[in-house]
């Protein structure tokens, strides 16, 4: 009996191990297919070819902040009370063209005042230049002596005197009464209005802005690879992209407003420091032509400027670009795998960037599908529709 249990648990063993070394066996080998089956694996990814065309360099940034050369502030020169707005904001107005009035109570008194005093300060004067001439002809007939001359010629002269002082009074009160308009020191738009009408003003204090906002300013900085290609006067397209770029249509416009769609020309004003200077980043002073008056000086968001000067570049799409730096791109090779490679990029227009090195005119990169792709994996690649031709084997098709 006992014979019979040490057979019995004998096959039990030799079953158990067994089954183990199978299923080890079966383990190893569906490994072993799965890493050939990954190996074998070809994908079906869309490429183009490095090659030379025309490139308008496309720059984008996050914000810029526009800004008049030709701002400045009204200012009151008189104290007084604001009885009138002559010039409510967004007004186009020429220099001197008054925008408030001031009332001050106490000009209109001194006015009479000083008119009183010119006719009192007349009416000594002319006194005084009658004595004067009877002792002149009296001096000359030995009949009056030298001092009695002496102080009608001062009581003429000091007459003379007074009458000057009260009119230059008056002519200073008149100034006075002028300044209660308060005038555009600059040709140009009302952009802000500090006080309204009933307000009660003290000389000095600033009442309205005033800019010519028909030419606007912001400056940029801009890596030297792609600042190589800007010179002085160059004009570029300005697209607004963000959302809050949406003024309000008007028939004072010289253009529609098309929101994130309106484009304005700007021009290259200065570029600091020069290009003949070595430098690793540069700033670029931009002119915006704002002549239909739908932007104002204040920061807009998302915003890209493109040339209108091209140039020759050995180029690839964008969509190439495996990294938001533009560093790296997926190369077809000849054994039918890709490889990534890093390549040292320049500018861009939007849809197509220039490389600098790391490729080489003809090569064939990756532009679908990065996501999971590395070293060594077998695709075929097919040209995308816009690129010409195809090549041999089964690197592309």
């Amino acid at each position: 009996m006992k014979r019979y249990f040490m057979a019995g648990l004998g096959i039990v063993l030799a079953l158990s191990l067994g089954a183990i070394f199978y299923g080890a066996w079966l383990n190893e080998r569906g490994e072993y297919q799965i890493t050939r089956r990954m190996e074998e694996r070809r994908l079906t990814l869309h490429g183009a070819k490095a090659s030379t065309r025309r490139i308008s360099p496309r720059l984008t940034v996050h914000a810029v902040n526009l800004f008049s050369n030709d701002m400045a502030d009204a200012v009151a020169l008189v104290d007084g009370r604001i009885v009138e707005g002559l010039a409510p904001k967004g007004t186009f107005v020429r220099r001197g063209d008054v925008i408030f009035t001031l009332e001050n109570e106490n000009i209109p008194l001194q006015r009479q005042e000083a008119e009183s005093n010119i006719l009192r300060a007349q009416a000594e004067l002319k006194r005084a230049e009658n004595n004067y001439n009877r002792y002149q002809i009296l001096k000359a007939s030995d009949a009056a002596s030298a001092q009695q001359f002496d102080e009608a010629e001062a009581a003429y002269f000091s007459a003379q005197s007074s009458l000057s002082v009260a009119e230059a009074k008056a002519a200073q009160l008149g100034v006075q009464e002028s300044r209660q308009q308060v005038v555009a020191p600059i040709d140009g738009k009302v952009l802000v209005l500090y006080r309204q009408q009933g307000a009660y003003v003290q000389a000095g204090t600033s009442l309205a802005l005033v800019g010519d906002f028909r030419f606007l300013y912001f400056s940029a900085p801009v890596a030297d690879e792609d600042a190589r290609y800007l010179t002085i006067g160059q004009e570029a397209e300005l697209v607004f992209q963000s959302k809050d770029f949406k003024k309000v249509y008007g028939t004072d416009y010289a253009a529609g407003n098309l929101g994130s769609q309106q484009t304005f020309i700007a021009t290259i004003a200065q570029i600091t420091p020069p290009l003949n200077e070595p430098a690793a980043m540069r700033n670029i002073l931009w002119q915006v032509d704002n002549r239909s008056g739908l932007l104002e000086p204040q920061t807009y968001g998302g915003v890209s400027f493109q040339s209108k000067r091209s140039h020759n570049a050995m180029a690839v799409p964008l969509s190439a670009m495996t990294d938001s730096s533009n560093t790296a791109v997926f190369v077809a090779k000849d054994d039918g795998t890709i490889e990534r490679r890093t390549v040292r990029t320049g500018t861009n227009d939007g849809s197509y960037i220039e490389v600098l090195s790391g490729l080489s005119e003809g090569e064939i990169v990756v532009t679908s599908g990065m996501e999971g792709l590395a070293d060594g994996v077998h695709a075929e690649i097919i040209l995308d529709e816009s690129e010409a031709g195809a090549t041999e084997g089964g690197a592309a098709k």
